[in-house]
């Protein structure tokens, strides 16, 4: 008998229409569990911890993902931790040291239950599915539900994502569209399996694959086609949010200018309500902070707010608030509306941003030394004496952590809009 070489494009096209029923059924039950109410709120005193590979770890140096839960609820006390570890899979394998025991597992083990969580996202299977191939999916599988067991036992609750897709581009590992296209199919099955045990389980299922991939497609994500560069995950914060079941930033606030007088709608306040309508003073409802633009690829975002005013004079416009300026535009882009991507708030959750960024930096260090070896491993003799330098450092956490505190609540600023003489 003589076998035929079945080409890769076939292959890649059988292995998307095997997966393709999956892929269906995932999408008629929406992106959350059925068990899981539509829209997330975390309890005052939760514990979330994010657990995963690259995808999680890459974001401590830019703190989007925490970010956006913490400034979306500002008046509650939740705690962070993240212990997401570059090309770990859901058996810990990257996480395994010279010292053994522990093992790998062990360790990831030991970290999970160190952090206490109450709730905990889960982002494995991008590695899996790239080192193991349809071959590994069962491994995986099997992997998969042995974690959640763990934080079932903890008493927590799990919020399982899928893999992020792969990009083409022009990067060191020679991305082409062919063989990227073949990878994603291969995501592509993986994360089925992941909202299928989501589906069992009871546990919320967030597809952050779709929306990046099509985020992907107005601005780049990514620097070498695999990993999430700073625009990448501002997308994957607000990707998070919406498979959360949360409402999006975006927000228009509209002030109408007439001669007797101006009006707003609900989300704005007049403080020096009559005719001069080339000087109006105004607060907003500030509920909560805005995410802080990505230095680069601002394309295709629209999670920021928008002031209308509509009925100025011709001429152009100048915003403060609290006296410093904001932007300047002309009554026509007034009227169309002005995206507010500037002034104080941005500031404040600039701010509050960078002190989450050093505040995970210190936890990193805390429980990812890089002398591990010589601290807490089998030459501890030598440096143990530094585990209390590292248990000291819990100190400066929660002193950080009370700071995060202080910054997350939006403050509320008077708005001047005043035309150019």
């Amino acid at each position: 008998m003589i076998h035929k070489k079945v080409p890769p494009t076939f292959g890649y096209i059988l292995l998307w229409l095997l997966t393709l029923p999956t892929l269906l059924a995932v999408a008629q039950t929406s992106s959350t569990s059925r068990t899981e109410p539509a829209t997330f709120a975390p309890k005052n005193g939760e514990r979330i911890l994010f657990v995963g590979n690259t995808l999680f770890e890459n974001d401590l140096q830019h703190g989007y993902l925490e970010l956006a839960l913490t400034t979306r609820w500002p008046d509650r006390q939740v705690l962070f931790r993240n212990i997401g570890w570059s090309g770990d899979n859901v058996f810990g394998d990257a996480r395994g040291t010279i010292t053994n025991p522990p093992t790998p597992y062990e360790v990831l083990m030991e970290q999970i239950t160190k952090a206490q969580p109450t709730l905990v996202f889960v982002g494995y299977g991008g590695t899996e599915a790239q080192e193991g191939g349809e071959e590994g999916l069962p491994r995986f599988t099997q992997g998969l539900h042995k974690l959640l067991d763990k934080i079932d036992q903890l008493g927590a609750k799990a919020v399982l994502l899928s893999p992020i897709p792969v990009f083409a581009a022009d990067s060191p590992e020679n991305l082409t569209k062919r063989n990227a296209a073949q990878r994603n199919a291969m995501l592509q099955l993986y994360a089925s399996a992941i909202a299928r045990a989501a589906t069992e389980r009871g546990a919320r299922y967030i597809d952050i694959y779709k929306p990046i991939q099509e985020a992907s497609q107005k601005v780049t994500l990514s620097d070498n086609g695999i990993h999430l560069n700073e625009a990448g995950y501002y997308h994957l914060a607000t990707a998070l949010e919406k498979g959360l079941g949360l409402a999006p930033r975006q927000e228009t606030v509209t002030i109408q200018v007439a001669k007797q007088g101006a009006s707003t709608s609900a989300t704005a306040k007049l403080v020096n309500a009559g005719t001069d309508n080339s000087n109006l003073k105004f607060t907003l409802d500030e509920h909560q902070l805005p995410l802080p633009l990505p230095a680069e690829g601002k394309a295709g975002i629209d999670q920021e707010r928008v002031l209308r005013v509509i009925g100025l004079k011709k001429g152009y416009y100048t915003l403060t608030a609290d006296g410093n300026q904001v932007i300047t535009a002309s009554d026509k882009q007034w009227a169309e509306g002005v995206a507010l991507s500037q002034g104080p708030l941005m500031t404040q959750a600039a701010q509050l941003r960078e002190m989450i960024q050093k505040k995970n930096e210190l936890y990193f260090h805390q429980y990812r030394p890089q002398n591990h070896t010589y601290i807490i491993g089998f030459r501890s003799y030598e440096q143990g004496r530094h585990v209390k330098t590292l248990e000291d450092l819990s100190f400066i956490i929660t002193w950080l952590e009370g700071q995060i505190a202080l910054r997350r609540m939006p403050k509320s600023p008077v708005y001047q809009l005043s035309r150019l003489q």
